[in-house]
């Protein structure tokens, strides 16, 4: 059986009292793009870096391509591309200065690849960084990680100012090396964007990881909102005992309801009444967590125009020291 590219036991990070990550157990395969998914603050980035060795965990162990983070570390980042989710670049320099250093300082980077990474991103590499805008700042970053054409991708947050175009660039960029072979873990917040290029997702609340799952699993039980506009105002009550509705709220002439699953017993008996229109809206990334990997569960209950059939708690991401989750201050590393 291949060795996991990824993997780590018991993985923590405390911050003096101030929780960082606790106690990760997680495994990524090799040639697989694995989603590493949770709001900000979550621990996501903190884990990046106890993965590159910038944090020392205060227990719990990791390896990467089969090496033990913390002996062999610098190799590691030799044979990792890495992009901050926050980067700190050397701004009197130009893009291409910049590249042509770390080139240097890796070894064995096919220039004509750098070159063809610019093109399809449509950087000028003759520009001073302090003059460019963060979109093009980030392209910097993403080409630089992919220069030396790494057999492990970190990326945090790597979609993080571009325009829409450069998205889908990039998304093609991550299916190419894919192809090749090569992994790809990546941090995000933004739920559509690691359904569309992960296979696997690990979901991050809190500091802790609270599943491990296909895309397809998670596409599954993602809470679905539909708005429904009648002609006149109608009661909440046969929706809200509808399976997998798990709340109901009415105001005037509309019925808001989130359902788990099929959506087929909703239209339903929404055709009993007048029906102006009914919209779907996509669920935002902490709802998800709110409904499926809340604490408490307080059962059924019915008050007003108002019904929730699981009612979270919902403890609020745990931020780092300083209010936020990010600590690449420094300047940008040659992974």
């Amino acid at each position: 059986m291949v060795e996991p590219i990824i993997m780590t036991r018991d993985l923590t990070k405390f911050y003096g009292k101030t929780l960082g990550v606790e106690g990760l157990n997680l495994e990524v395969q090799v040639g697989e793009v694995f989603g590493f998914l949770g709001p900000n603050g979550a621990g996501k980035t903190t884990t990046i870096r106890l993965l590159l060795d910038f944090l020392r965990p205060t227990r719990g162990r990791a390896k990467i391509l089969g090496w033990d983070t913390r002996r062999a570390s610098l190799e590691i980042r030799r044979r990792v591309g890495y992009l901050p989710g926050e980067l700190a670049l050397y701004e009197n320099m130009t893009g291409r200065e910049l590249l042509t250093y770390f080139a240097n300082l890796r070894g064995h980077v096919d220039w004509a690849y750098v070159l063809g990474l610019a093109d399809r991103f449509d950087f000028d590499l003759d520009r001073r960084i302090g003059q460019l805008s963060r979109g093009n700042k980030q392209k910097l970053g993403i080409i630089q990680a992919f220069m030396h054409e790494p057999e492990l991708l970190i990326l945090d947050e790597p979609t993080m100012g571009l325009d829409p175009l450069m998205q889908q660039e990039f998304y093609a960029l991550i299916r190419e090396v894919q192809v090749r072979g090569h992994t790809v873990f990546l941090s995000s917040h933004i739920l559509p964007e690691v359904e569309r290029i992960c296979q696997r997702v690990g979901i991050i609340r809190s500091g802790h990881l609270v599943a491990v799952e296909s895309v397809e699993v998670l596409k599954k039980r993602a809470l679905r909102m539909l708005e429904i506009h009648f002609v006149r105002p109608v009661p909440p009550e046969p929706f809200a005992r509808l399976p997998g509705v798990v709340e109901t709220r009415r105001e005037n002439n509309v019925i808001r309801v989130k359902i788990k699953g099929p959506v087929d017993p909703v239209i339903k008996a929404a055709a009993q009444f007048p029906v102006v229109d009914v919209v779907s809206h996509e669920p935002n990334l902490e709802e998800i967590f709110l409904h499926y990997y809340g604490n408490s569960y307080s059962g059924d209950s019915y008050s007003g125009d108002s019904y929730s059939g699981d009612s979270h708690s919902g403890d609020s991401p745990q931020r780092e020291p300083g209010g936020r989750e990010r600590e690449d201050g420094g300047k940008p590393h040659a992974a």
